[in-house]
């Protein structure tokens, strides 16, 4: 059975998940369409040590509250008997069971969950031998492709603009992204 490397926020989550919060905090009216570097502290021109403080504040709650990507719930439930998936985070590991609970809540099967803190997921991937992975992460997803040589499907958002290789194949939604897992894979449906 194919097994499938999965990325959570910004992927299984909606992108714009953060947003509503960083309005709130930083009183401003952003749209998810304004958010064009995925390092926020390019985008609200604060620091890494201002920024750190908030989000270690409101992370856990962000996480509990993140709405499904369009989508996700009806490609995963599909792949749940297809394919093994194995959702690998940046998110760090004292969140496992918080984000358990979220899949739980949200119904969403999963095989695996693995919360690493750190966004270099290349050796995770490699250590589950994934076939495939899905990242919104520019870099990750040339790193994880150009390292591991296997295809990466990037979420389109307005923060992973630059080029990418082939091999990185950008999708607009999970629709998209079941297309070209069977174009990939092929499928027993």
């Amino acid at each position: 059975m194919k097994r499938l490397g999965i990325d959570i926020d910004g992927t299984v989550t909606c992108p714009s998940s953060l947003i509503p919060y960083i309005n709130k905090h930083f009183s401003l009216n952003l749209t998810l369409n304004d958010i064009t570097r995925y390092e926020l502290t390019e985008v609200l021109n604060i620091s890494s040590e201002e920024f750190g403080k908030w989000f270690g504040a409101v992370e856990a709650d962000i996480y509990k509250n993140s709405p499904l990507a369009e989508g996700a719930k009806s490609v995963l439930d599909q792949w749940k008997e297809e394919y093994e998936l194995y959702f690998i985070s940046a998110r760090p590991s004292k969140l496992t069971e918080l984000t358990k609970i979220w899949f739980s809540q949200q119904d969403v099967t999963y095989h695996h969950i693995e919360l690493i803190g750190s966004h270099n997921k290349i050796s995770t991937a490699k250590k589950y031998n994934v076939d495939i992975f899905f990242e919104d992460k520019h870099d990750n997803a040339v790193d994880i492709h150009n390292e591991l040589q296997i295809p990466v499907i990037l979420f389109n958002t307005p923060y992973n603009q630059d080029p990418i290789p082939e091999g990185v194949i950008r999708v607009n939604n999970w629709s998209e992204a079941k297309e070209t897992v069977e174009k990939l894979l092929g499928s027993s449906r």
